[in-house]
């Protein structure tokens, strides 16, 4: 055994709630540890990253890792932290989703046969085919609904104007989750967002009950910005781990962008750099805070979607944002744009919706108005303005708003 799973999560700030005061004795033993992931989207966001790094965290310290994607729980939908219940997903997208969300797991975790290697697990393979009248005869007497009622997931339902009876299912299925994974795989922990303390506890009593194990949980923290915002969320919507639906470089830029009162923590949840190196870089705050959000953003990049793609975005941010204005990289978004329209002239307006740069015509021109937006590095003074052949530099239009966003248009 390396060093006490407990002990570097806790120092990385991942701990919020534990289900066994001496959890860290546990964990001075090899352990079998889960965590699952719906596959709601055939995407991870960044809020699926803390525990993914703590399952990554326990494969280093010598435990093996059990990522469950939730074949069969997506199919029902977790009310956890939800006001509404979620979209029905049919059961060929769920399969779809689940087949490129553990691809992505993989990145993170070393999946094989040894006796540390991670295990990619779908509950679908276990509670698809359960006998319902079989599942509720051996389950239904270990669950008090009364004490379903007092969990988190399912009293804010009820507050909030009910929760379906599919819904209800929910947390028996995770539970169940549990309870199989203990008899099939030895799993002894579970672990997961602070939203899924109640279907934690609730797997623990069941495998109490039903086969006399001694199972534990530990909760990571909803992460959440300095300003109390919801952390991975932009004006653009959720930060992808895909580039498909998150480009690289806006991913890098996430990072790069963070405030400084966030820097040590996420340096903390989403590098593996050691705490002491990270509270060096931190420590005087200010202007040395750029340095180590740079770090931040090439660690996390180079964690999702590999070092080549990290350095190339970094390269890519530093002449846009330094000395040098070259922003030929593949990295920046980008999209063609027809000689024949620049001969005549694109509005800039439509340039700026084009690039998903503002939501309408009219946020472009307020845009412009307020002096937000740059062609190349001359700002746009005239709403009306078109960019025709004088605009285009090197093969390229580079439309800016702000200072922080950019798109380069490849005229040809």
């Amino acid at each position: 055994m390396r060093d006490n799973l407990f002990d570097i999560l806790t120092d990385r700030g991942f701990i919020a709630q534990s289900t066994d005061a001496d959890i860290a004795k546990r964990f001075e033993t090899p352990q079998t540890i889960y965590a699952g992931f719906d596959p709601t989207a055939d995407s991870l966001h960044l809020g699926h990253l803390v525990p993914i790094m703590g399952l990554a965290h326990a494969q280093r310290c010598g435990h093996r890792p059990l990522a469950v994607v939730g074949g069969a729980t997506a199919l029902v939908g977790d009310p956890s932290g939800k006001t509404e219940s979620r979209r029905m997903l049919s059961r060929e997208d769920v399969v779809a989703n689940a087949r490129a969300l553990g691809a992505q797991i993989g990145r993170f975790v070393r999946f094989g046969d040894g006796p540390t290697d991670a295990r990619l697990l779908d509950n679908a393979d276990w509670l698809a085919d359960l006998n319902w009248i079989a599942m509720l005869r051996e389950v239904g007497p270990c669950i008090s609904v009364n004490r379903m009622l007092t969990m988190d997931s399912v009293k804010g339902r009820l507050e909030s104007g009910g929760i379906t009876f599919l819904e209800f299912n929910y947390m028996i299925m995770q539970a169940y989750d549990f309870l199989h994974l203990n008899r099939t795989h030895g799993c002894t922990v579970q672990v997961g967002g602070q939203d899924q303390w109640g279907n934690i506890v609730m797997g623990i009593e069941l495998g109490r009950r039903l086969a006399d194990a001694e199972l534990a949980g530990l909760t990571f923290p909803l992460v959440t910005k300095a300003d109390g915002s919801k952390f991975g969320k932009t004006e653009k919507g959720a930060v992808w781990l895909s580039a498909e639906r998150t480009p690289i470089y806006d991913f890098y830029q996430f990072w790069r962008n963070t405030a400084d009162a966030d820097v040590g923590k996420f340096l903390g949840f989403f590098t593996f750099l050691p705490m002491a190196e990270v509270r060096r870089m931190t420590a005087e705050g200010g202007e040395a805070l750029n340095y180590a959000k740079d770090v931040l953003a090439f660690e996390a990049t180079a964690l999702v979607h590999g070092a080549p793609a990290a350095e190339q975005a970094q390269d890519s941010a530093r002449k846009a944002f330094g000395v040098h204005k070259d922003v030929s990289g593949d990295s920046i978004p980008h999209a063609a744009l027809a000689a024949a329209e620049v001969e005549t002239g694109v509005p800039v307006v439509a340039l700026l919706v084009r690039a998903a740069l503002a939501k309408s015509n009219g946020e472009a021109r307020r845009l412009i108005e307020g002096g937000g937006v740059s062609l190349h590095d001359q700002r746009v003074d005239d709403a009306n303005l078109k960019a025709g052949p004088d605009a285009v530099k090197d093969g390229y239009i580079l439309l800016r708003a702000g200072k922080k966003r950019m798109f380069r248009f490849d005229v040809a």
